[in-house]
């Protein structure tokens, strides 16, 4: 894990594990972040907001002295447990893909502030993949070729890689791949 730090100046420490985290869609997404400050505060603010690019920044739930405040139409979706910062998405969709903004506020003699960006990417898993064979007997003696087409209904960043034995086959006089 990288720490970055915001508001080093100031008394107040705001940090995230990562700027850019992968979640699994249809499973909880856990947005851990930690603050520490050393000044005494009569209040403590976190905010959390969801943007997507080109778009204004919606506010998702914040929190002030431990009193969580959410946003009605959200609010069955992510969850702020304060004295924590941290944000739970649950469960986690395509939709949910984008920036999440989170701002901590420390009223004491003044008022100090930090914040930070998380970045959401939202992988969909792989689903089992399906061959084809042509000709769909799959026998061709001495002459003709024969083509295999490997397919997957959902997923995202699939990769593909043809094995024959064990080992990966590569571009030759014998296979072509497309």
């Amino acid at each position: 894990f990288f720490f970055f730090y915001t508001g080093a100046c100031s008394a107040l420490k705001l940090t995230v594990p990562s700027h850019t985290i992968h979640g699994i869609e249809g499973q909880p997404l856990h947005l851990i972040v930690n603050y520490n400050f050393n000044t005494t505060a009569s209040e403590v603010q976190i905010i959390w907001l969801f943007e997507r690019p080109q778009t204004n920044p919606k506010y998702l739930l914040g929190s002030v002295n431990q009193k969580v405040v959410p946003d009605l139409e959200y609010q069955h979706k992510f969850t702020l447990i304060p004295p924590n910062a941290s944000l739970m998405i649950n469960p986690l969709h395509i939709s949910d893909e984008g920036n999440y903004i989170v701002k901590v506020n420390v009223r004491g003699n003044r008022t100090i502030a930090a914040s930070q960006k998380i970045q959401v990417a939202v992988d969909v898993p792989v689903t089992k993949p399906i061959l084809h064979t042509e000709p769909s007997s799959g026998v061709v003696e001495h002459v003709g070729n024969i083509t295999l087409k490997c397919t997957v209904g959902k997923g995202t960043r699939v990769v593909y890689q043809w094995m024959k034995n064990g080992k990966r086959l590569h571009a030759g006089p014998n296979y072509t791949f497309s």
